[in-house]
This record gives C-alpha cells, sequence and structure tokens, in this order.
C-alpha cells in the first residue's frame, strides 16, 4: 500500500471538517495528516488475504461478545481534529464512538491492525503508530508481515509502556484485551502460496 499526496480542493491544507466532506464524496481513500491529505494506493494480492483472513478470524472469535470488527473502510483518529487514517482491521468493543454523526471516523478502537507493506512499513512503525499510542483505548496494535508468516503484537501495559511479542509460524496471538487468540497459521492461510 503506498500513499501518495493528494490535491487538496482550493487550498494547500485543509480543515477536519473539509476532509470529511472531501473523503466521504471522494472515490478513493485518503489519510489525513495535520491538514494535509494523502491519497492511498491499492493493495496487493497477498494484502488482500490477510487482510480477509484477519476480519474473518477475529469476526467469528467476536460473534458472540460486545465487540465489532472493521474491515479497512473505518477510518481512526484521536481527536477527530488533526489525524484521520485507515487501519486495515480495526476492533472496538463496546459502544463506538465516531467524530461526528458520519458513524465513519471511531474515535475509540481496541485493537489495530496494519498490514506491512515495502513503501509504509516505515510510517506504520513510526509516525502511524505514534498517532495510534495517543489513543487511550488502544490496547493492542497487531503489525503483520506479507513476506513471511510474522506477526508483531504491541501490547499496552497498565503503567502505559508497550510490549512487543513476535508470533511466528505455530504460534498463536493472545488479544487478552479482547479475551481471543488468533493462531498464525489462520492469519497467513492460502497468502504465502500465491504471488505478491
Amino acid at each position: 500500500m503506498m500513499l501518495v499526496v493528494a490535491a487538496a480542493p482550493a487550498s494547500q491544507t485543509m480543515s477536519p471538517q473539509e476532509y470529511l466532506a472531501f473523503e466521504r464524496a471522494a472515490e478513493g481513500k485518503h489519510e489525513y495528516w495535520h491538514g494535509e491529505v494523502f491519497a492511498m494506493a491499492g493493495a496487493s494480492r497477498r494484502h488482500n488475504l490477510l487482510v480477509g483472513n484477519l476480519v474473518r478470524l477475529l469476526g467469528n472469535a467476536l460473534l458472540e461478545g460486545p465487540c465489532e470488527v472493521y474491515p479497512s473502510d473505518m477510518r481512526v483518529s484521536r481527536d477527530a481534529t488533526t489525524v484521520f487514517t485507515y487501519p486495515y482491521v480495526t476492533v472496538v468493543c463496546g459502544e463506538p464512538r465516531f467524530a461526528d454523526d458520519g458513524h465513519d471516523a471511531l474515535l475509540n478502537p481496541l485493537l489495530i491492525v496494519e498490514v506491512l507493506s515495502e513503501s509504509t512499513e516505515a510510517y506504520d512503525r513510526g509516525k502511524k503508530f505514534e498517532h495510534y499510542r495517543g489513543i487511550a483505548s488502544v490496547r493492542h496494535y497487531l503489525l503483520v508481515a506479507q513476506d513471511q508468516p510474522l506477526v508483531e503484537l504491541y501490547t499496552r501495559q497498565p503503567d502505559g509502556t508497550w510490549s512487543l511479542s513476535d508470533h511466528r509460524q505455530g504460534d498463536a496471538v493472545g488479544l487478552s484485551a479482547l479475551d481471543c487468540e488468533v493462531a498464525v497459521a489462520e492469519i497467513y492461510r492460502k497468502v504465502l502460496d500465491t504471488p505478491p
């Protein structure tokens, strides 16, 4: 997945309200970073398989509880004013809170998942993770590699620090805040047998 700067209508930057209006009318998806708008390019076959597997696995695991699983069309924001991103998978438990009456910019996710690509890995590990750490409700941040069975789970500790655990083929990823686990083998089902 690649991010490309998009032309903002009538000015170099947009307000959050202008961005939301622009985005809701746009054909493609765009992320918003402190007034700048970035177009999101399409994803690879492997990338889409990983996202589909994760939505299915988490959706099935959380089917009976108070959680909802959203694919990559749900925006996430910390404060509805500075940054809006599109994680590949988002989970909220309990009553979802939104930036406005559009109900498409979530303010209180519990789990955020990003599938890594060459063009966005530094962003996903850096500025984007910094943004997600600023969302008080986020308990887990999952980074999923495309080229090998490797899932990195960041978990917020009670003191506010983050711990990292790596999970590989044969492991299960325990999501304590969701009281569920997903097998790495199932996340990568049919993925590594396909061309990138």
